[in-house]
């Protein structure tokens, strides 16, 4: 059981890093549970529970700086709900090969973007406070579906949609993100919670780590968002490309 510990709870700690940066943290931090062997279901429960614990501590974090639209916030928050159950419900109707094979073209085109990007990822685009409430809640709607549905990158996904279409600052895109990230954990942690799937001892402690990794994390964005945030975000999309490819390979 200690071994366990030991090997997941530093890698939750990066995935907490990872995840207050630029989102995307669910790539570390679900297979750091499962390579110790412990049943599907418990890993992705456990995992939920950590996370929230970890997401908590940063949205705080970002609340007191000011970087939450609260405004848009509420209205995202039961969109991004809504989609994730829709995207939850498709999952049982569709085959996630087709998902992946998607995403297979989508990466790579967002890696371009990113590392092209000249500056941070913040566009001169400037949207009526009517318009940026609308396509966030779209986006909300549509990446909730989309993790309900698969989840990897849903993070990344959403500052890079919020700031590309909404025209959101880097700051304020991570704080709604995560508010709508926080919202679904939350759903989708009580399900577990009632379930018995959650092993709350190692949630505990991971959730710990989690925090520790968040806090450090959110720290570094406040203070070198632009600098931080795109390698980042190249680093994560490189994983989940790799994950998508090896996934696809052992499909075949």
């Amino acid at each position: 059981m200690l071994t366990k510990y030991l090997i997941i709870c530093p890698l939750i700690f990066i995935a907490g890093f990872i995840d207050a940066v630029a989102g995307g943290g669910g790539l570390v931090s679900l297979p750091a549970y499962m390579i110790t062997g412990i049943p599907v279901h418990n890993c992705i429960a456990t995992n939920k529970m950590s996370s929230f614990m970890g997401t908590s501590v940063t949205t705080a974090k970002y609340a007191r700086k000011g970087f939450i639209p609260w405004k848009i916030g509420i209205v995202c928050v039961p969109c991004a709900l809504a989609g994730s159950a829709l995207g939850a419900k498709a999952s049982l109707l569709v085959p996630d090969n087709i998902l992946k094979t998607i995403l297979m073209i989508i990466i790579p085109l967002t890696g371009i973007y990113v590392i092209t990007r000249k500056g941070n990822l913040e566009t001169n685009t400037v949207r009526s406070d009517k318009a940026a409430l609308f396509i966030s809640a779209f986006v909300a709607f549509f990446i909730g579906a989309y993790d309900g549905f698969y989840g990897p990158g849903t993070g990344v996904f959403l500052i890079l949609l919020l700031t590309y279409f909404a025209g959101m600052k880097l700051t304020t895109a991570n704080g709604l993100t995560k508010v709508i990230n926080l919202s679904t954990n939350i759903a989708a942690l009580v399900v577990f919670l009632i379930d018995g799937q959650v092993l709350l001892p190692l949630g505990a402690v991971a959730g710990l780590f989690n925090i520790a990794g968040n806090y450090i994390g959110a720290t570094c964005f406040e203070k070198n968002s632009s600098k931080i945030v795109k390698p980042v975000m190249i680093a994560v999309l490189s994983i989940f490309f790799v994950k998508l490819m090896l996934e696809t390979a052992f499909f075949d």
